[in-house]
């Protein structure tokens, strides 16, 4: 029981670590772009890359997993959920007038969790046996 409390605080604080990783990335890649393209199509690119890097060391450093097709395909399927909830809250908040700078911080404070929750449960039900 000891030892479950102990990993599963163990793979919060690595996941804190790789998803502010993952959020830096998100934002400097939307930031960088929301200049030159639509919001969306610049929020929806830094996700992809920042889904690129969170998957490897999600799987590799929080989770200590090995990638593979079975968790890579429920990571996928976590974040297509997780995509969908970032960009109706994204369009939501500016639409409450958030600035373009400050909408996907709002974002995380939500988004983050649920994510977590879903991610652990795709490396800890979908092992390879």
């Amino acid at each position: 029981m000891f030892m479950d409390k102990k990993e599963t605080f163990g793979q919060i604080v690595r996941f804190g670590i790789v998803g502010t990783t993952a959020a830096a990335i998100h934002y400097g890649v939307y930031w960088l772009l929301q200049h030159f393209i639509e919001v969306n199509i610049a929020y929806t690119v830094g996700y992809i890359v920042s889904f690129l890097v969170n998957y490897y060391l999600s799987a590799h450093f929080t989770f200590r997993e090995k990638t593979s097709a079975r968790n890579g395909i429920g990571f996928g399927g976590a974040h297509a959920v997780n995509y969908v909830l970032h960009i109706v809250l994204f369009n939501f908040f500016l639409w409450l007038g958030l600035s373009r700078a400050v909408a996907p911080l709002a974002v995380l404070a939500i988004a983050v969790p649920a994510n977590f929750i879903m991610v652990r449960f795709v490396f800890k039900h979908f092992k390879k046996q």
